[in-house]
Formats: structure tokens, sequence, C-alpha cells
């Protein structure tokens, strides 16, 4: 990773109807960074970093994408950007070669049979390139799309949540591809749910119902929310949660493992509600928060920009992917 800019936008805007889905984001992400996309669904993470590919153009906003700007040059930053789905998309009744072959044939690809051979090599699916796409398991059709994505040698690869419903050999197997590919000069962007695979990202970003609310390492964006947690162990945790999210201080209690992580952003009054249970049974302890204390925090608190007006025909609403 070095210090270039891959990405430089600012004022980000996209709207459906009256719904604006992408709020005035600015982002920096350099070559060769794995850039994470955290939010919950309708978030907006896909429609902005679809904007920033060109394959949506933005209502607003200005900036550049791999040095061509955002907004007038799309089809050149098209051409140099790999997308891969959450669904697997290729034909299923065609191999892994055929498959890539045929990516290979739209892409224009020139020497498209070396080129095809390369990326059968590169993502360790050479022993099966005769095999059946339907006949693949999840990981290999996942290892698949990647190899399709990088046929035709693009900059920027855009990855819309890639390791759902994959076991976790496959995820970290796919995870340290990645990481090989980053080093190599490639740069990432990722949506995913999964909080290891966030942890796993150079920098992320968390964006809810349009907006970006946090942005950073990992560090960055837990010390940027301020969450002070505390753990608690004991019998019969589900009432004890219960009781701690009616009081005042208490943001959330939600169960980890055999405890509770019990969580608020005013640490006086967070020690204030909880002080009526800090005896026996249940021994209590604070901790740093981790990321996912801090996602399911910022879930809650965020405000969704599609939340139906009871008064407004449901058909009346366009709604984008997350």
């Amino acid at each position: 990773m070095n210090g270039e800019l891959a990405i430089d936008v600012r004022g980000m805007t996209k709207r459906f109807g009256d719904r604006t889905v992408v709020n005035d984001i600015a982002l920096q992400v350099r070559t060769g960074e794995i850039y994470g996309f955290l939010g919950p669904n309708g978030s907006g993470k896909t429609t902005f970093i679809r904007m920033l590919c060109g394959l949506l153009r933005a209502d607003a906003g200005s900036g550049t994408c791999l040095g061509h700007d955002v907004i007038t040059e799309s089809e050149i930053i098209k051409r140099q950007v790999g997308y891969m789905t959450q669904r697997f998309s290729f034909w299923e009744d065609l191999s892994i070669a055929e498959n890539l072959d045929f990516v290979a044939r739209m892409y224009d690809v020139k020497n498209r049979r070396e080129a095809v051979q390369r990326s059968l090599e590169q993502l360790g699916l050479a022993g099966r390139q005769k095999q059946l796409a339907g006949e693949l398991s999840g990981g290999w059709k996942q290892r698949l799309a990647l190899a399709a994505c990088l046929i035709h040698q693009p900059k920027l690869l855009l990855l819309d949540e890639p390791t759902a419903g994959v076991d976790p050999k496959a995820r970290r197997d796919f995870w340290e591809q990645i990481h090989i590919l980053a080093g190599e000069g490639l740069t990432f962007l990722i949506t995913t749910h999964y909080m290891d695979e966030a942890e796993r990202c150079h920098r992320l970003a968390y964006i809810a119902y349009g907006n970006l609310l946090a942005n950073g390492t990992v560090k960055d964006v837990i010390d940027q929310v301020g969450l002070v947690t505390w753990a608690v162990s004991g019998p019969d945790l589900l009432s004890l949660a219960d009781q701690l999210r009616h009081a005042s201080g208490v943001q959330q209690a939600v169960a980890f493992g055999t405890a509770l992580h019990v969580s608020g952003e005013d640490a006086a009054a967070l020690e204030r509600a909880i002080e009526p249970f800090r005896k026996e049974p249940y021994t209590w302890r604070q901790i740093p928060s981790g990321l996912e204390d801090v996602f399911i925090h910022l879930m809650d608190s965020a405000q969704d920009n599609f939340a139906a007006d009871e008064h407004a025909p449901a058909a009346s609403h366009h709604r984008e992917p997350s």
C-alpha cells in the first residue's frame, strides 16, 4: 500500500425520488488498500460504491477514481473495475474454463487463452478447469467469481458481501488471496456484515441510511464512537439484560457467549445504571469496546431514511439495494 490515492471524492449524493440514499459523503482510499464498508441492509453501501466505480451516476459530488473524473469519465473507470456480486452469476452448465473464456470475450481481452490460463493458475483452479460451475461448492464458486473479476486485469475490485454463505476455511483462504493481491497494488472496496472480516481491512467506513457515521482504522472507528462497555457474567443474564435495557444510561445490553456486554456513551451515567446490579451473584469488569459493540450501537441509533411514512402509499417509494 502506498500514499497514492485510488479514490478521492467529496459530496457524493444519490437520490431516488424524494429519498436521499447517499448523502454528501467524502472518502479517500489509497492504492493497494483494502477498504471495508459496514452498515445495515439498505444503508446505501452498495449504491455509494457503484457511484465510485462508474456503475451508477451520482446526482451530486466530485472527485476522482483511478485518476479519472467520477462524473464525466465513468465509462473509463468502469473498464478498470472488477465487480463481484453477492450471488453467483455464472453459467452453471459451463465448465470453469469456459466461464472464464466467456468473460474474457466480453471484456475483449487480448491473448484470451493465456489470460484464462493465468486466472486459473492464480486462483488455484487449474486442476478443476473442466468441472461444471454448477457442481462447485460455495468456496470454489467464490474462487471462480474472483478469477472472472481479475481476468481483464482491473486496478480496483468491488466485492459486495463476497463470502456470504461460505464456510470459515474458504473465507480465510479468500481473505489471504485478497491480501496477496492488495500487496501487488490492487485496491479493494468490500461490503461485509462479518466483524472478523471488517477487522481484516486496512480501513473501514460505517454507513447508515445514506450517512457516513465513522471511518478509519478499526481503532479509529471505535474511538470515534466513544462507547463505554462493561462485561457481566452470572445467572439468568436474559432477565438482567431486560432490566438493564430500561435503565437510563444503558444504550445496549447484548449477549456475548456466557457474558453480557452492557454499553453506553456516558461513562458516569452507565456506572450509575449498573450500580444496583454490581453485587453477587454477578461479576462485572470494564472492557474495551469491540467493533461489534460499536456496530450494534450505530445500527440501533441510526435513523432509517426509508422508514415508511404511515400516510404515504408504499408503492410510491423506490428503494435501492444496500
